[in-house]
């Protein structure tokens, strides 16, 4: 998969690119993430990529201009899947849209930052609209970072064991159940038997009535339907 990210600030991405999960997919080929400088697109002489908003009020706008320019030229270069802007009035990003976008080639995501973009920008180039949370950050580089990893670690042969994504929190609209490890017996605080007993039928039915339970208790709005037994 390959992966753009438009951004004013690419130096931001170095840490969290740069270790465990991302930093392996990228060393295995299975990840591509290239980081582009939105102001190399700026034909003013100081690169600015922001202006005063029509209409007046407080806050700075990026500029039409240099950002058609960056995906215009990317464009050209790459046939993009999906060109996503991260904004706070996008769809919630949830399992099942990281999901959807682990499944295709070449991604083109764009870092908003000020009082937001042009809006000619989301009206003829963006494909997809999507917030982490309902709440407002100082722009677009940290949500593009969870969106990143959110994806790059469902792609097959990034994660050592491939089974593991797919018992995460959400993947079965369901949180993950209780996980346990050694010793068995901490200060008297003891592992559950069912886990110590080898009996991989009865693992799995535990596990699955604790991921229920745990989703009743913390996520109940996620059983839309009802979860029965696994037998």
């Amino acid at each position: 998969m390959k992966i753009d990210i438009v951004t004013l600030f690419p130096e931001m991405f170095e840490g969290a690119f740069s270790h465990s999960i991302l930093k392996r997919a990228q060393a295995k080929g299975h990840a591509n993430i290239h980081l582009h400088n939105l102001r190399d697109w700026s034909s003013s002489k100081h690169k600015n990529v922001d202006d005063y908003s029509y209409g007046g009020g407080a806050g700075m706008v990026m500029m039409v201009e240099p950002m058609v320019r960056c995906i215009e030229e990317l464009q050209s270069k790459t046939s993009y899947d999906e060109v996503i802007f991260l904004t706070p009035d996008g769809e919630l990003l949830n399992q099942k849209i990281a999901n959807q976008f682990s499944t295709k080639q070449n991604l083109l995501i764009i870092c908003g930052h000020y009082k937001g973009i042009d809006e000619r920008i989301r009206t003829h180039f963006i494909t997809r609209e999507i917030s982490i949370g309902d709440y407002v950050l100082s722009g677009g580089e940290l949500a593009a970072m969870a969106l990143t990893d959110a994806i790059v670690r469902l792609i097959p042969g990034v994660l050592n064991d491939e089974t593991s994504a797919l018992s995460d929190s959400y993947q079965d609209n369901l949180l993950s159940p209780p996980v346990y490890t050694r010793p068995a017996d901490f200060r008297g605080w003891k592992v559950p038997d069912v886990l110590l007993s080898g009996n991989d039928k009865e693992i799995a039915q535990w596990r699955y009535e604790q991921a229920v339970e745990r989703t009743r208790q913390r996520r109940p709005g996620m059983l839309g339907v009802d979860h029965e037994s696994t037998d």
